[in-house]
């Protein structure tokens, strides 16, 4: 499977864009989402935008902040909190 891309812009983090995650998650076990410097370019806005994330996916997601890109990754045993 190829690695898919995918970008959060100005309007940052709609509901649109988790149903387009968890539409692509049934293709790959891997997405790469790029924060554009237009959504922000503060680490603390972010990072709660990958715990958003995390929480409306579902326990069986990872997720790592690198700079202003997010990688998740679909796993089989679900995340300890």
């Amino acid at each position: 499977m190829a690695l898919i891309k995918l970008q959060i812009g100005k309007k940052g983090l709609t509901p649109e864009f988790i149903d387009t995650l968890k539409h692509y998650f049934l293709q790959t076990q891997s997405i790469r989402v790029s924060i554009l410097s237009s959504a922000t370019r503060d680490r603390t806005i972010a990072k709660a935008w990958v715990e958003e994330i995390l929480s409306k996916l579902g326990p069986n997601y990872r997720a790592n902040l690198i700079g202003y890109t997010i990688v998740l990754r679909k796993t089989r045993k679900a995340r300890v909190e």
